[in-house]
């Protein structure tokens, strides 16, 4: 039985070189996630530390920065030789054309000790001083700077000012190359850009001989108990944790991606070993009269899928390998932490070589085990080669009761606002089509074939008759197809649902003409004062927030206040200004505050001017009960928390100023500070929805294999069919059916099943985006259901289109054959 397999597998392997494709394409996944995710735990752990080379002990900011002082403090510990002050923030450059360096950018505070300084300089020196710059020398480059002329380095903490560049650095690879500059400034100007908070840590050098754990007891003395102090392995630990903080979250979004074409591609392999197995049956029956125990046949079948699991995984390996170079090259230009490099294990190899092998031997255990149900007599008539039998009525019953238990989850998600119910919903409403399959599928085969029937006349009816004579086959291949066509859509829906909820959103918050952002961080400080400063400007106001005593405070603007009240429970909008300030119901309800009262707010008092409903969001992180918010007029916030910032301000002309005359003069301003960009509200809008966008890349790029994978499940389910149908193909040909028009029947048979599959797959990934929107909408946020009718109808376009190419090899596989041979093929 083992040679009789082996020849076997020789013999045919044409007929499984496409289900072998589909294999290959699903390892291939596999091993390229696999050794992706290796790959950036390698870079990780090569980063890791690349700034801590002379770190003994380093203690970190708890929930509030450390002081320059404590650093002097720390820095005259008996045992210490040299210790600094670092933070990490964001800052701007201004290039040489005098516009910010686009990207985003580091600054780092750098220490001035030798003892400390773990970075490579390529050019020039670190800064030793006050008013010192070094950059990336890729900034440095690109930007033409040179060495010892002034460079304008601006962040939250004002204007942008000239500092002296005294050095380039080579921070390629490390956890500071973020695809932007990198700014270095010694401690006190990196203070000063950053806004003066404080540092996030204090890195120390222990002098020679000093023991560490007695150095650290007496640095965890001076900085006290809420300043954490870690050895110099613990530093590196820290260093790799935070590397490595969302790989796991990568690795786990692109392993979904890899299971699902891995499902798709199990549904290939199943379909056609069932289908192989049923053209194989006279042969099983022959074996089975010479003396072949069904055991015996049944492993040899399991065998034959295991040599072809294993073949497949390994070409899957191989693809693996260059797809993970590949993607290890895009994303070593964004700066993620990838090694150089390809990162091969002999876990990655086992574990895609294992799942390849495992999936083949699974989609055939059950075809292997309907093949030797067939009687030997049976098999040897013509009853071996009839159409299968429907589905039968428990599975039928079973997959209605999944199918509307699953749109009952998909309905009930936006009734309770659960997640898990949106996925819940979706696998049972899948599950549902995969049972009720035999009957659904073909249904809609008969449906759609009826106006390509009117277009293409009798080839039409012969693929439609074909597409449905094998009711379980035809539903394997479509709905092998629903699994990528249903996320897909389900990402196309809800990206641009989300589209439209944050452009109804702006057009509903924002009734200013310009908006000016921060870009990575807060507004600088002195900027909107500035801004406010400007005569051809009527309103500035800056988006701030602050939650005390149980409230959030927000700062409001008396001419744009209107704009985002639902109701108005009592009193009068128009009375709030300086002194005053509007309360919201549930807050009013709850300390029974009422229009006229005076209320204390961060301990100074105010009149309530009117009781009002907003149905916006908390702004503050969700710290307090919706509705427990008040409002207070710019100049009052600033008094009562001067040092609070936003990220955002909103702009109008003022009486009588155009808006391109305003617009220079927000431009004006706004040059001379590089963290912030100016916006109108278009821009905001692809702003706020880029990000959605490049998501929507991204994941339909990946379920594109899944995708792919159910279309060649498509060209295999055809081809195999053809070889069943060879003799009946002659006849055809034999009465007068031309060349064409057997081209055509392939060709509308291919686009039947995947146009069905297509259908099926979009409707259910509508059902699911209307689920998530649904719950999205109860958490908060106006939210519905949008059809992007273009992009769900280039779903369908490329599907048509791929089926078509799909049935060229199938079509020329039943043509090469003359008819007077075809007649008599067995």
């Amino acid at each position: 039985m083992l040679r009789l397999t082996l020849r076997q597998v020789r013999a045919e392997g044409l007929r499984l070189l496409l289900s072998s494709l589909a294999i290959v394409l699903g390892v291939a996944f596999v091993a390229g996630t696999l050794m992706l995710t290796d790959g950036m735990r390698t870079g990780a752990y090569e980063r890791a530390g690349a700034f801590d080379r002379h770190t003994d002990l380093a203690a970190y900011a708890g929930s509030r920065p450390l002081s320059p002082a404590l650093v002097d403090r720390v820095r005259a510990v008996d045992g210490v030789a040299a210790a600094a002050g670092e933070l990490t923030g964001t800052a701007g450059v201004v290039g040489a054309d005098g516009r910010p360096v686009l990207g985003y950018a580091v600054l780092a505070a750098i220490p001035t000790e030798p003892a400390l300084q773990s970075y490579d300089v390529v050019a020039g020196r670190l800064p030793q001083r006050a008013g010192e710059l070094v950059l990336d020398e890729r900034t440095v480059a690109r930007q033409r700077f040179v060495l010892g002329a002034p460079v304008s380095v601006g962040g939250a903490g004002g204007a942008a000012r000239p500092y002296t560049l005294v050095g380039a650095v080579d921070v390629a690879g490390t956890n500071r190359d973020v695809g932007g500059p990198f700014i270095g400034l010694t401690g006190a100007d990196a203070l000063a850009v950053d806004g003066g908070r404080g540092y996030g840590r204090i890195m120390v050098a222990a002098r020679p001989g000093v023991d560490p754990a007695a150095l650290a007891d007496r640095v965890r003395a001076v900085v006290g108990p809420g300043v954490p102090v870690r050895d110099h392995a613990a530093v590196l630990d820290a260093a790799v944790a935070d590397a490595v903080r969302d790989l796991r979250q990568f690795e786990l979004l692109l392993g979904t991606f890899a299971a699902v074409a891995v499902v798709v591609a199990g549904f290939v392999i199943a379909n056609t070993f069932a289908i192989v197995l049923a053209q194989r049956s006279r042969r099983t029956a022959l074996l089975r009269l010479v003396g072949a125990t069904r055991g015996q046949v049944y492993r040899a079948t399991l065998a034959e899928a295991a040599l072809t699991g294993l073949f497949a995984s390994v070409l899957g390996v191989l693809a693996g390998t260059a797809l993970s170079a590949g993607l290890g090259a895009l994303l070593g230009g964004t700066g993620a932490p990838v090694a150089d490099g390809i990162t091969v294990t002999a876990r990655t190899v086992l574990l895609s070589l294992g799942s390849g092998v495992l999936l083949t031997v699974l989609a055939a255990a059950l075809p292997a085990w309907q093949g030797t149900r067939v009687a030997p007599v049976a098999a040897l008539t013509d009853a071996a080669t009839r159409p299968a039998r429907p589905a039968g009525r428990v599975r039928l019953a079973v997959g209605a009761l999944v199918l509307a238990a699953g749109v009952a989850a998909l309905l009930g998600a936006g009734t309770t606002g659960q997640v898990p119910l949106v996925a819940a919903g979706g696998l049972l409403a899948f599950g549902g089509i995969v049972a009720f399959g035999p009957v659904l599928v073909p249904a809609l085969v008969r449906v759609l074939g009826v106006p390509l029937g009117a277009l293409f006349g009798v080839p039409a009816t012969l693929a439609v008759a074909n597409a449905v004579r094998n009711p379980r086959r035809v539903a394997a291949t479509a709905t092998a197809m629903v699994i990528g066509i249903g996320l897909v859509s389900s990402f196309v829906v809800g990206a641009g649902s989300v589209k439209a909820g944050i452009e109804r959103a702006v057009d509903a918050r924002v009734g200013v003409d310009f908006l000016v952002t921060g870009i990575g961080g807060e507004l600088p400080a002195r900027l909107v004062d500035e801004l406010a400063a400007r005569p051809e400007l009527g309103v500035v106001h800056e988006q701030r927030s602050r939650v005390t005593d149980g409230v959030e405070v927000r700062a409001a603007h008396p001419a744009l206040v209107r704009r985002t009240l639902s109701a108005v429970d009592a009193g009068d909008p128009g009375a709030f200004g300086p002194g005053s300030v509007l309360v919201h119901r549930e807050l009013a309800a709850a300390r029974g505050w009422t229009v006229g009262a005076t209320v204390t707010v961060a301990g100074r008092p105010f009149r309530v001017a009117a009781v009002v409903a907003d149905d916006r969001p908390a702004t503050a992180g969700g710290r307090v009960p919706t509705g427990y918010a008040v409002e207070l007029v710019d100049a009052d916030f600033g008094r009562l928390f001067p040092a609070e910032r936003g990220y955002l301000a909103e702009i109008d002309p003022a009486d009588g100023v155009s808006p391109d005359v305003a617009r220079s003069a927000v431009e004006s301003v706004v040059t001379r500070y590089p963290t912030v960009n100016v916006l109108d509200q278009a821009a905001y809008k692809r702003m706020l929805s880029g990000t959605v966008d490049l998501v929507l890349g991204f994941v339909t790029v990946l379920l594109g294999l899944a995708v792919v994978i159910s279309l060649v499940g498509v060209a295999n389910t055809l081809s195999l069919s053809v070889v069943e149908r060879t003799r009946e193909t002659a006849v055809l040909r034999a009465v007068g059916l031309s060349r064409a028009g057997m081209r055509a029947a392939l060709a509308v048979e291919a686009v039947l099943t995947a146009l069905v599959g297509t259908v099926l797959g979009v409707a259910l990934g509508i059902a699911v985006a209307a689920g998530a929107m649904a719950v999205v909408a109860r958490v908060g946020g106006d939210f519905t259901v949008v059809l992007p009718w273009g992009r769900l109808g280039m779903i369908v376009a490329v599907a048509v289109l791929a089926a078509l190419l799909a049935s060229v090899l199938p079509a020329r596989r039943a043509l090469a054959r003359p008819v007077v041979a075809a007649l008599g093929a067995d």
